[in-house]
């Protein structure tokens, strides 16, 4: 029946018409990895719907600070990661760049699911990747900002005790508006206050950060819920600058991005472009229905014989011939035969192979079992 089949775009994922390596008009990321774009992101996106249209002011000026190292060292050297991108990918990448929605990222463990982060913000020239890694202890705050209460009191204290009796102000007494003078000048509690991952991304910005949440499974129930406010209103309130803000409107804070502050206005952070997020999970848990409709959602499929060659041939600028190739393919074979099997897993046996002075011949079959071991036998009796 013609309802039984879902219809596909000339192209797209899935139909049999499309040639390897086709990009379509509509795409910004096309999935090469490769160097700088010529035009900022910013030029390059239409405008939000307008139910994402984001209006944080004002607008931290210039690019996103860099980490070239972090990417090089995940991706390897720039234009040589040629990881074919599946079709479905780059269609759900754009797509949420458009719609400024958060992208679930599903699929077994180590398939570069959290790589994919790093792979958009160096095609797209988004600077330096925010990294949430969840844990069953994660909360909200965590993700948003950070306050050292505990050590406000004490360095306070520490400094009012080297002070002269008569330049000590009384126990309990309140700090004037958030600053207490002192000998060294003054005590803010801006220096206390630390944005993460998630309220960095929120800074009001012409080109969306990248922030990637990762391994979602091992969050609490309760996250995914937390997390639908601020997805959808792009900003979040700090109780403690807003109690102070007819006296102090404008704070400054540290933000997660090393030797980098913030000032923030009236205890509120309000983004402008809306962050690219990319959240991680191995399928493991069901997500409530109201946070899936906030997101979109891609299934990666374990890498193929070609994508494998591609990652390593990102990493290794040696040992390329009939010896990885014949590698490689014993590697899907184990991981076809069942169980799962991580592309990291692969990359660590190429590293000993190729390394000078690595195992011999003799230990090299020994040491593979060891190195495959399928990741739901490891800790197993």
């Amino acid at each position: 029946m013609s309802g039984d089949v879902p219809q596909q775009r000339p192209g797209g994922s899935g139909d049999p018409s499309a040639v390897p390596g086709e990009a379509h008009a509509w795409w910004i990321y096309r999935g090469t990895a490769g160097d700088q774009p010529t035009a900022p992101l910013a030029d390059l996106l239409p405008p939000p719907p307008p139910w994402r249209d984001f209006d944080g002011a004002p607008v931290v000026p210039g690019p996103a600070p860099r980490d070239d190292g972090d990417i090089r060292r995940r991706l390897g050297a720039p234009g040589a990661d040629a990881r074919p991108a599946s079709y479905d990918e780059r269609d759900m990448v754009n797509a949420a760049l458009f719609l400024r929605r958060p992208l679930i990222v599903t699929g077994p463990p180590g398939i570069g699911k959290s790589s994919l982060a790093h792979r958009v913000s160096r095609e797209l020239g988004l600077g330096r990747v925010l990294r949430w890694t969840i844990t069953s202890r994660s909360t909200l705050k965590e993700g948003l900002y950070a306050y050292d209460a505990i050590g406000r009191v004490q360095e306070a204290a520490a400094r009012d005790a080297a002070l002269p009796p008569d330049a000590r102000l009384s126990a309990g007494a309140p700090e004037a508006d958030g600053v207490r003078p002192d000998g060294d000048g003054v005590h803010h509690i801006g220096d206390y206050l630390q944005l993460g991952p998630l309220g960095t991304a929120l800074i009001p910005r012409d080109t969306p950060r990248v922030l990637l949440i990762d391994e979602f499974d091992k969050a609490d129930t309760d996250l995914a819920n937390d997390l639908l406010g601020v997805f959808e209103d792009g900003e979040f309130r700090i109780p403690e600058l807003s109690r102070l803000r007819s006296r102090l409107p404008d704070v400054t804070v540290h933000t997660d991005d090393p030797d980098d502050t913030y000032a923030v206005h009236h205890g509120r952070v309000r983004c402008h472009a809306f962050p690219f997020v990319i959240i991680t999970s191995n399928g493991e848990r069901s997500l409530p229905p109201a946070f899936l409709r906030r997101c979109l959602s891609l299934t990666m499929a374990p890498p193929d014989e070609e994508q494998l060659a591609a990652m390593l041939a990102a990493q290794f600028t040696a040992g390329e011939g009939a010896e990885r190739v014949e590698m490689i393919r014993d590697f899907l074979t184990r991981a076809l035969a069942g169980g799962t099997l991580a592309a990291d897993q692969l990359m660590n046996a190429e590293f000993l192979r190729t390394s000078p002075g690595g195992p011999d011949e003799a230990s090299w079959n020994r040491l593979l079992r060891s190195l495959w071991r399928r990741l739901d036998e490891v800790g197993s009796a």
